[in-house]
């Protein structure tokens, strides 16, 4: 029983590996990369033009953010079973998991704020330029 016990846990301890290496590719590009342009995305623009534009190179970088997100997530779920073992010798890998878990799931959310203030901050400013135009042909129908 022991033995068996120890080959599982060297088992998860590979398993482990293969996953780790992910998360450090994953939590990489979130340091790097993606925080970086999340905060590039707080100050968006003043014209509706300009807010489009941020809007599309958002949407570009949104993708690859997601598919990050997303492979994180399931080397997430590849880890689930450790939950199903109390070896000691697990434990500082539980805690990785944990901090790399935490990692993922602050950036996956902030990327969901980011996304729906993007898309509400543009809808404003088209029913914006909505009213101002409407306004505009108003004003010019009363001057006619």
């Amino acid at each position: 029983m022991l033995s068996n016990k120890r080959i599982q846990e060297l088992e998860l301890v590979m398993e482990f590996e293969k996953v780790e290496e992910c998360f450090k590719e994953v939590s990489s590009w979130i340091e790097n990369v993606g925080r970086k342009r999340l905060k590039e995305t707080i100050n968006l623009d003043d014209s509706l033009e300009m807010l489009l534009q941020a809007q599309k190179q958002f949407k570009e970088f949104d993708l690859v953010a997601s598919e990050y997100c997303k492979r994180g997530q399931e080397a997430l779920k590849k880890m689930n079973q450790w939950e199903d073992f109390s070896f000691v010798d697990v434990h500082s890998y539980r805690v990785k998991l944990q901090t790399y878990g935490d990692q993922l799931e602050e950036f996956c959310t902030q990327l969901d704020e980011t996304r729906h203030r993007v898309c509400e901050t543009v809808r404003l400013y088209e029913f914006f330029d909505k009213v101002r135009q409407g306004i505009c042909c108003t004003e010019d129908g009363v001057k006619s």
